[in-house]
């Protein structure tokens, strides 16, 4: 379901009198199936109701943008005359291309 469309949006409204009447059960359900859920409370957003899954993936999105953020700021804070070459760095710590062959690194 496309929330950002003003139907998927206005699908998405509920009023907070729905769980007045003990239908929170059945609006969880709702949450779970087709998505987040804006519940009104004198005509106003009052919350947003996520199932855990897509507040996670918020989460991470945040967490990727500001890590990405911080990377631009790095690389345009970097001086290139303070940079070595890859060969220069294995030479000057001693370790050859082939030390590093066996090793398995994982990068996330």
């Amino acid at each position: 379901m496309d929330n950002m469309s003003l139907i998927g949006m206005m699908n998405s409204i509920v009023p907070i009198t729905r769980f007045n009447k003990g239908e929170a059960n059945k609006i969880f359900e709702e949450v779970e199936n087709s998505g987040m859920k804006i519940v009104m409370k004198n005509n106003r957003p009052a919350c947003v109701l996520l199932s855990p899954m897509q507040y996670d993936n918020l989460l991470e999105m945040l967490s990727d943008s500001i890590m990405y953020a911080e990377a631009e700021k790095r690389m345009a804070a970097n001086d290139d005359s303070e940079t070595i070459s890859h060969k220069a760095l294995l030479e000057e710590l001693g370790i050859t291309e082939a030390d590093l062959a066996d090793v398995d690194v994982d990068i996330e």
